[in-house]
């Protein structure tokens, strides 16, 4: 065995490596002349990243397969055949050993010797193994034409004949393309290494995919990638941890967390000026984890695998097309802790996230946000970083919540109309509720009178006014931590690059024609037919929320029904409960056609979002976003609006009741009819917490088992063996995007805010799903999902536009819910026209029925009309006072609204500050080299430096001038 110690290449260029190698002369041959055609290969590196299509061809040879082991690319290969009489003046060193020393164990995700990360050590150390792609083939009955692929290693079929069948040639067909891709990621220059997994009926494949220092550095300045200039203080992200310490409080929240990324001001990568970044030297850790498999996703999204002007290219669309089973970065190791002790900064990043994030103990703790933004990406870390924002805002809400609830009851004995109800006896004799019902005395209803007043006392109406101002306030002040975080994580500057068109878009695209912008030929669907498709698709969903509507007259007649069959019974107590018996029976069913038609219409909503054929990601997403929450949003609140602005409006009076299909409109209950819209308020948010959290912590591990056992039984006698890292990560869920988790956040917001006046405990059952949530999203990335790749985000995107716009239209909402629905303007205006402690209210808001109304002559109905039926004069006085209040009240609010976001600006002031300095660092550090050209313009030629050297003269593997 010759075991490779030490490269010296002049001065500045220092390789420790090691390596296991089967060949000595010219191996030892191939590893001198890679580092003399350094400056060679870099060309051509460039030259095959930019047309990935003219991939060389391959062929088998010792080093070349992916058969058994590593792969070294052949045009190293080339390289050194063309240099075999190369002298060995070079100091390059190696010593035999004759006995074979078994490999050491690593932490990490390596190659099969143990020791050396996925790519060979000599190209550079610390090539970690960036991706994985998987694969699997269903072993059948030997047939004729088969032969081995020479780059997957795996059999393939040759050309069909007519005796294949379909299914026969669409496998032929994937194996191409397979072979095809795997050849051109090689021209990328991408390191590989294949495993497989077999059993009788089914093979798994997973090819190890790693990119070198200098396809990094490529891509590095391709896709604008921050480097860091100077270090600089951690930023505490937590305003609760400063107050906290500025007033010497100590502070539970806060948690120690090892290994904390450090803070840089950063600049625009640029490979000219390499030496002017913290960290140039150290190739192994200079790039994060999550900047290397964006990278080596870049090359998969672009690469060939087909027909360049079929878009036949990328890897989402061989996944879509089932070449791949699946394609994704690993974790970094397992997340359980190791049974041995361990010191808290030896931990690998998984570790860390579970044991001080995820793990159900650390609900009252900050979130890690930087360790979570290091491993999962800007996207994921924005998504709990809102979480837990909107999270801690919301205590400050259930707190004011809670107490005004707590009045509420400490206040209820003092109701003076309550009190006139349970005392009036048989003063009262009330109309019947139905055709075949009978007169009842209003003190049978004394019960509900009392609990009516919990939710319409004055203090819901000053909940309802904190609590706009509050939803406004929250996302002002979330803009300013958004651009905070933005900075902070290096995406301020950050804009979407033109997107490359969706996989399924470009396989059903029918025509290809240049694109605007890079004037490259792409995929294109007709402007004209998209919109008729859109145009169709929204008549689609006018059409379902009919159906919503239907449902719910339903549940309306359901209720009815109910209430009928209560009042039969003859029973008091049930004809005394049976509005109530009938909302939350109603409330349940709605409940129920609530979450199927959620179902139902989001898989409708995701197929007419693929129909209309929208060109980019980001496109498909906004279209299927709008579409699914303008659905779920009347598909929620339907039944909320419908109790807290219709009805009782529609009653009628004795002798001309209003009718719904042959039944008499429905009246609010006995308490009121905000009382029936907290019933539903609690059982249709709570209920679909609770619902969704049991879904959200069993169905992952459902999925998973599945997986894994699926696996297991491909493994068979090796099951008992420690799985590999790569086949742990296959058994796991793949990652399903943060669309449901902000649509049921979104929902959520909803419930807090428009109808907040009517349940104003409403945020203290948010505030305790939001900590059971925050804990089991945190389970499932770092313990149950696939690794997503990293994706960078300044903000959380259109949510932000959804939240901006309910809360204006909570506004509007607990306006109209103060004046039409609670009973809080009618009793102010009683108090000012006639008693100010409400005396006799109770018999001035009863009017009788009319005088040809003979079945109970003189009983009593609630409004304001007289004995002919018609409105009396203080209806109109009152409609005018309700009129003046929604326009005062909308106005001053948005008054204060507007005052609040000219006061607190979107960017801190500290903040500017920073940017200030980081633009400085950049202009400095960027500048100085065109200011030293300028300077020697005058005085001939400059000698060659490493900042002014040109491309050509660095190698490959480094800058080695």
């Amino acid at each position: 065995m010759c075991s490779w110690l030490s490269v010296n290449y002049t001065v500045q260029f220092h390789v420790n490596a090691q390596y296991i190698c089967t060949a000595t002369g010219p191996f030892a041959i191939l590893l001198l002349v890679m580092l003399r055609k350094g400056s060679e290969l870099l060309k051509g590196d460039r030259v095959v990243l930019l047309d990935l299509n003219e991939g060389e061809a391959q062929t088998t040879d010792s080093y070349g397969s992916l058969q058994n082991g590593s792969f070294i690319p052949p045009r190293y290969l080339s390289a050194a055949a063309a240099d075999e009489d190369t002298d060995g003046d070079d100091p390059m060193y190696a010593y035999c050993n004759t006995r074979s020393n078994q490999p050491v164990p690593q932490l990490g995700n390596y190659f099969r010797d143990g020791r050396t990360k996925i790519g060979l050590s000599f190209l550079m150390a610390g090539l970690g193994l960036d991706f994985v792609l998987v694969w699997e083939i269903r072993s059948g009955r030997k047939r004729r034409g088969k032969g081995k692929s020479e780059v997957t290693g795996e059999e393939v079929e040759a050309a069909p004949t007519e005796q294949n069948s379909r299914s026969e040639r669409r496998k032929a067909q994937l194996a191409l393309w397979r072979e095809k891709f795997v050849q051109n990621l090689e021209s990328a220059g991408l390191l590989m290494e294949k495993e497989e997994t077999a059993n009788e009926k089914k093979t798994i494949h997973f090819l190890k995919l790693s990119a070198p220092w200098d396809v990094l550095v490529y891509y590095a300045e391709e896709l604008c990638l921050r480097a860091p200039l100077q270090a600089q203080q951690n930023l505490d992200l937590n305003t609760s941890a400063r107050v906290l310490k500025k007033l010497c409080i100590p502070n539970i929240m806060t948690d120690s967390v090892p290994n904390r990324p450090l803070d840089y001001y950063t600049c625009a990568f640029r490979k000219s000026k390499m030496s002017r970044f913290l960290g140039c030297d150290d190739h192994e850790t200079y790039f994060t984890n999550t900047q290397r498999h964006r990278v080596v996703y870049e090359i998969l999204a672009k690469t060939v695998y087909g027909k360049r002007k079929r878009a036949e290219v990328g890897v989402d669309r061989l996944v879509n097309e089932g070449v791949y089973k699946a394609a994704f970065p690993l974790h970094e190791g397992s997340f359980r802790l190791p049974k041995y002790e361990i010191r808290p900064d030896e931990l690998n990043q998984r570790q860390i996230l579970y044991h001080y994030w995820a793990r159900w103990c650390k609900w009252y703790k900050y979130q890690p946000l930087d360790h979570i933004r290091e491993y999962f990406g800007e996207k994921i870390a924005l998504y709990f970083a809102w979480l837990g924002f909107y999270t801690a805002w919301l205590l400050p809400a259930a707190v004011v919540g809670t107490l005004v609830f707590v009045s509420g009851v400490m206040s209820m004995g003092t109701n003076t109309p309550a009190k006139d109800i349970c005392n009036s006896g048989a003063s009262y004799l009330m109309c019947p509720l139905c055709n075949t019902c009978k007169a009842w005395n209003m003190s049978d209803i004394c019960t509900m009178a009392k609990l009516g007043y919990l939710f319409d006392h004055p203090g819901t109406v000053l909940f309802s006014v904190f609590m706009s101002f509050w939803a406004v306030t929250f996302l002002e002040y979330w803009k300013r931590k958004m651009a905070t975080l933005a900075h902070h994580w290096d995406c301020m500057d950050f804009h979407e690059e033109e997107e490359r068109p969706r996989p399924e878009f470009a396989a059903m695209a029918p025509t290809m024609e240049p694109n605007p912008v890079t004037g490259v030929k792409e995929p294109y669907f007709p402007e004209k037919t998209r919109f008729a498709r859109m145009f169709t698709g929204s008549m689609v969903i006018i059409m379902m929320l009919c159906v919503v509507m239907i449902f719910l007259v339903t549940v309306v007649m359901c209720r009815g029904i109910i209430s009928l069959m209560m009042f039969r019974t003859g029973s008091p107590i049930l004809r005394t409960e049976a509005g109530t018996i009938a909302n939350i029976s109603s409330s349940i069913v709605s409940l129920g056609l609530i979450l199927l038609m959620g179902q139902v219409y989001t898989a409708l909503a995701e197929q007419l979002t693929k129909w209309e054929m929208h060109r980019t990601q980001t496109q498909y997403d906004n279209a299927f976003i709008f579409k699914v929450f303008i659905f779920q949003f009347v598909n929620f609140y339907s039944s909320p609006f419908y109790v807290a602005f219709f009805k009782g409006r529609f009653v009628g009076y004795p002798t001309n009741y209003g009718t719904l299909f042959g039944m008499r409109n429905e009246d609010c209950g006995p308490g009121g009819c905000l009382i029936e819209l907290a019933e539903q308020l609690f059982i249709i948010m709570v209920g679909k917490q609770l619902i969704n959290n049991i879904q959200e912590f069993i169905i992952p591990k459902v999925k998973a088992w599945r997986q894994k056992r699926t696996l297991a039984k491909v493994l068979g006698d090796k099951a008992s063996h420690e799985p590999q890292r790569w086949e742990e990560d296959y058994q796991l869920v793949e990652c399903e995007g943060l669309f449901e988790e902000y649509l049921e956040m979104v929902l959520q917001f909803g419930f807090i805010t428009i109808f907040v006046a009517a349940f104003p405990l409403a945020p203290l059952f948010a505030l305790l799903n939001n900590w059971v949530e925050i804990r089991l999203d945190a389970h499932k990335f770092a313990c149950e999902y696939r690794r997503p790749v990293a994706e960078r985000a300044q903000n959380i995107g259109v949510w932000f536009n959804i939240l901006e716009a309910l809360s204006h239209l909570s506004v509007i909402a607990n306006a109209f819910l103060i004046a039409f629905t609670s009973d809080f303007l009618p009793r102010l205006l009683y108090q000012y026209k006639f008693d100010y402690d409400l005396k006799g209210y109770v018999n001035f808001t009863l009017a009788y029925a009319p005088l040809n109304y003979t079945e109970y002559p003189m009983c009593r109905y609630k409004a304001y009309r007289d004995n002919d039926g018609n409105y009396s004069l203080f209806y109109w006085e009152l409609l005018a006072v309700r009129l003046g209040f929604i326009i005062a009240f909308e106005h001053v609010v948005f008054f204060v609204l507007r005052a609040i976001d000219w006061i607190v600006p979107d960017v801190p002031e500290s903040l500017e500050l920073k940017i200030k300095r980081e633009r400085y660092l950049a202009k400095q550090a960027l500048a100085e080299n065109q200011e030293a050209l300028l300077v020697s313009r005058g005085r001939g030629p400059a000698p060659a430096t490493p900042d002014t050297s040109s491309p050509a003269s660095n190698a490959s593997f480094g800058n080695m001038s």
